[in-house]
């Protein structure tokens, strides 16, 4: 579990950083060359490789070299973990307003008590 948790703690610090996120989004419709990735970022393309490098090591993109080519495709199942552990952490916040709002609706109105 230790494992697992360090793994979800290197992804979801990767996506603390807007442009990685912007990365992030444009490689779930499709691989990427690094040069169309940086094509819309007001960056050098040696900074959007560093972000690259940041998205490789904690394993949400891979990227394959052809040629002079260096094409970057995202890991979907490094992307459902922090996923589903967002989901399981909505559910948990959900269960708890709804039990918060039993125990409201359980108190009397302080305002039909005071006339």
């Amino acid at each position: 579990m230790l494992n697992h948790s360090e793994s979800l703690d290197r992804v979801f610090q990767a996506l603390a950083d807007g442009t990685r996120r912007d990365i992030v989004a444009r490689l779930v419709s499709g691989p990427a060359s690094v040069s169309q990735l940086a094509q819309p970022l007001a960056m050098s393309l040696p900074a959007v490789m560093q972000h690259l490098q940041v998205l490789e090591a904690c394993g949400l993109v891979t990227s394959e070299k052809v040629g002079r080519v260096r094409t970057c495709r995202i890991e979907p199942q490094v992307l459902r973990a922090a996923e589903e552990w967002i989901a399981r952490q909505r559910t948990s916040w959900e269960q708890r307003l709804d039990r918060l709002d039993d125990l409201l609706a359980e108190k009397p109105s302080e305002q039909g008590s005071t006339s």
